[in-house]
């Protein structure tokens, strides 16, 4: 007797276990609302919090083995949440041998063959994408490794907390014209689909942001995914291993997000200091970058450096990977921009550069503010502020520091005295340096002329 049932499988993940799939997803959130009302096991998972009130609401899901009955247009259907261990032929070291392979089943009478196919599945996945909506809660990743056999090698590539960053533009000490520029250009990238699909480019855009250490680089990220309601993807380059390993983060990262490496002159040699190495040599590197036998094996003794070369960072910005997911931003931050390759950071991958720069007296006018609630133009301290921070260098984090009141008795006055005093023992120290260096020098003379 032919059995009169049909099934769908929806897999956890797609295109060789390197990419999550949409539609499982989708059916997951589909099945928060749809399964609640008569599964017996659920599954409960921190809800998507936007405010205080709503913190302590959870998501339910079916726990695995339950099954639940959904109604369509006179229609019904059977959805089944299991997983499978993984395979025995799996390579020990491989993501896919670690973690079971979790699926959803949807049973339908085959005489209901064609509505479930042609308008069930679409009407789950649209209804399952406006719960993600709902109850999306913004997050932040981050990329581990640890040392040892597992060196790394997770269920899921990325790991999250959620992002609840206070900073916003409206907090960020920055020159009012400049900042405005900066949201413009956010606002031009957020409506920009259209403009991209016409003229055929990757809805992406790169944001270099360079200054001294201090003048709030990582704050401005912060501020931007805020602004535009982004998650943020916070790359360690110095734990991954290869250009494939760095590929394989690039697919799993969503659209509407920041993807941020910084101090980015740090985490790899993207100098442009080219080192001369023989061909054999780079062949090799890029052999052993790009997933040879070493690469995969985390115990190997080779693989005790990162081997993600400048092409590969290169191809991961603009290369064709770099057109797996939309509307994405990518943030460099370094303290040393003349360092860097220009190849790097040319107008393509890195299309926006934002100096962050020293205090000024915009700046200053904005943290006294902030700190002080309240304006001290007309303080008889303020004259002397103005003056120093044309000659002395001083970062913002710094400012706002002194301009923070350490008890109930600090007021403007005293806070500005505290920083007149630093930003004058900046300038004795600046002024100090060159009479220091002098001496140096001069007492090495007399030790060759000696």
């Amino acid at each position: 007797m032919v059995d009169p049932f049909l099934s769908i499988t929806f897999e956890e993940y797609e295109g060789g276990r390197i990419k999550s799939s949409d539609a499982f997803n989708e059916v997951k959130s589909y099945l928060t609302t749809a399964s609640t009302r008569d599964v017996r096991h659920l599954r409960a998972e921190s809800g998507g919090a936007r405010d205080a009130a709503d913190r302590d609401r959870l998501l339910l899901s079916m726990a695995k083995g339950e099954e639940v009955a959904d109604v369509f247009r006179g229609a019904t259907v059977w959805w089944t949440a299991d997983s499978e261990p993984p395979p025995r032929d799996a390579v020990p070291w491989s993501r896919a041998s670690r973690a079971e392979r979790r699926y959803f089943r949807l049973d339908f009478h085959e005489s209901d063959r064609d509505l479930v196919i042609d308008k069930y599945i679409a009407h789950v996945r649209r209804q399952g994408r406006a719960v993600m909506v709902r109850d999306r809660q913004r997050r932040l990743y981050t990329n581990i490794h640890r040392q040892g056999y597992d060196d790394g090698w997770y269920e899921d590539v990325w790991t999250h907390v959620p992002f609840s960053h206070p900073k916003t533009f409206d907090k960020l000490a920055m020159d009012p014209a400049k900042k405005k520029e900066v949201t413009d250009d956010l606002d031009m990238f957020r409506k920009g689909k259209e403009y991209h699909d016409r003229v055929g480019k990757a809805w992406k855009r790169g944001y270099l942001l360079y200054g001294p250490p201090g003048t709030g680089k990582s704050t401005m990220v912060a501020a931007m995914a805020n602004y535009l309601d982004y998650d943020v993807y916070d790359f360690e380059l110095t734990s991954v291993k290869t250009n494939s390993e760095l590929r394989k983060l690039l697919i799993e990262t969503k659209s509407k997000s920041i993807m941020v490496f910084e101090d980015i002159d740090c985490s790899l040699d993207v100098t442009g200091k080219r080192s001369n190495k023989s061909k054999d040599e780079e062949e090799e590197e890029e052999e052993d970058g790009d997933g040879g036998d070493s690469a995969r094996r985390p115990n190997s003794k080779k693989d005790t450096k990162s081997k993600v070369t400048l092409s590969g960072l290169l191809n991961f910005i603009d290369g064709l990977w770099s057109a797996c997911g939309e509307e994405r931003i990518i943030v460099f931050t370094t303290n040393h921009v003349e360092k860097l390759d220009p190849a790097l950071i040319r107008t393509g991958r890195m299309d926006k550069k934002i100096e962050m720069s020293y205090c000024d007296l915009e700046s200053f006018r904005f943290l006294s503010r902030m700190h002080l609630d309240e304006d001290v133009e007309g303080h008889e301290l303020f004259g002397a502020v103005r003056a120093l921070l044309q000659e002395v260098n001083m970062v913002p984090v710094d400012v706002g520091e002194h301009l923070t009141r350490k008890s109930a008795d600090d007021d403007a006055g005293s806070c500005l005295a505290r920083l007149v005093a630093a930003l004058q023992k900046a300038k004795e120290d600046a002024a100090a340096k060159p009479r220091a260096q002098a001496d140096d020098e001069k007492d090495g003379a007399k030790e060759d002329g000696n």
